[in-house]
């Protein structure tokens, strides 16, 4: 059977949020009228407590997009985002969740940032997205959202490590900067992986 996964459309996430990504809002349409192709639909959703340390309010002297070593990962620090309980880490009213079975949320490790839906960027915890879908039978995934060249991409990326056949689906995601999601979408495609639209 062949999976959406929906990445991270929140609120903080698109116009007017905390990490906006450019156009994100864009994405919407096409994600709903997409999921009707998929046997199984399930989404991500970044879900950070506050104080949380990829933040660089969390960091003294810092500001947003520095990178920093934390506890031994390469760390971009965020403005706050997608805090816990704010409307900002809501999903979008927008977003057609009607066939939206189980919503996986990460980020939630103080300590640790997580891009992946399926593991914390240190790969210490996974989120238990791998196993509900091979629980489903699930073989082939499509993955679309914000952002292409973070979640989106890593999500991917691990997705492929774990044996799943994996497409991004390219009208159905944004980038924070496109000519980083460039790259990665080329390394993306070396490892396998297929680029598409819906």
């Amino acid at each position: 059977m062949q999976a959406l996964i929906i990445v991270d459309i929140q609120y903080d996430f698109l116009p007017g949020g905390a990490l906006a990504v450019p156009r994100g809002d864009e994405i919407i349409p096409v994600v709903n009228r997409t999921q009707q192709d998929y046997g199984l639909v399930v989404a991500t959703q970044d879900w950070h407590p506050a104080g949380h340390k990829s933040f660089a309010s969390a960091h003294a002297g810092r500001h947003p997009f520095d990178v920093i070593d934390l506890e031994g990962l390469e760390q971009v620090l965020w403005p706050d985002h997608c805090v816990q309980g704010t409307n900002g880490a809501n999903l979008s009213q927008l977003l057609d969740t009607r066939r939206v079975e189980a919503i996986f949320r990460k980020g939630m490790a103080p300590a640790i940032d997580s891009y992946s839906g399926f593991f914390d960027n240190g790969k210490r915890k996974n989120t238990g997205l791998a196993g509900y879908l091979r629980d489903r039978n699930v073989t082939a995934v499509s993955i679309c959202g914000l952002a292409a060249d973070y979640c989106v991409y890593f999500t991917a990326m691990d997705a492929l490590q774990l044996g799943f056949e994996t497409t991004i689906l390219e009208d159905a995601v944004r980038a924070i900067d496109d000519a980083a999601y460039a790259s990665k979408r080329e390394a993306f495609a070396q490892r396998g992986g297929k680029l598409r639209n819906t």
